[in-house]
């Protein structure tokens, strides 16, 4: 089971489009009916303000993959906000994205279930960029291609 972060539904959306690669978007799909792939309301409110049409009609279609968090995700989101290097950097993004951010959501989702991360964000030091929160917990991480990789996906 993989939480997706906004990052790589934006790049999928923008950069891969359904009428060109029919067989990526059939996978996903099916990923998504299964529940295999799922992710934050956090998500889904910046996909919903986000650039992408595609994104947003398709958010719209698909509000199951977007869930509220649970109690235990909650908990976890404390956590993370109990790391002094995470609580001020997250705080500083999320007054430059105007009071919108999903990444402490979407790395309690994965934390408090067991599953993966999917991000486009890279780890780098000093950061509360999701790669950083998920390593610090031990929370498993990849990027988009390293995600069609584990699924053995090629195209």
């Amino acid at each position: 089971m993989y939480v997706f972060d906004t990052s790589p539904f934006s790049t999928l959306f923008k950069n891969y489009y359904r009428s060109r690669f029919p067989s990526l978007w059939k996978l996903f799909d099916e990923m998504v009916i299964d529940g295999r792939i799922v992710s934050t309301r956090e998500v889904g409110r910046e996909i919903a303000d986000g650039p992408i049409e595609a994104a947003r009609l398709w958010a719209v279609g698909n509000q199951a993959v977007f869930t509220i968090p649970g109690a235990d995700e909650g908990a976890f989101v404390g956590k993370i906000f109990a790391v002094p290097q995470f609580q001020q950097n997250i705080e500083q993004q999320k007054l430059l994205k105007g009071g919108k951010l999903a990444d402490p959501f979407v790395v309690a989702k994965a934390a408090a279930n067991g599953f993966t991360v999917v991000t486009v964000e890279k780890f780098k030091d000093n950061s509360a960029k999701i790669p950083n929160i998920c390593q610090h917990f031990g929370v498993p991480c990849f990027d988009l291609e390293r995600f069609m990789e584990e699924e053995g996906w090629t195209f």
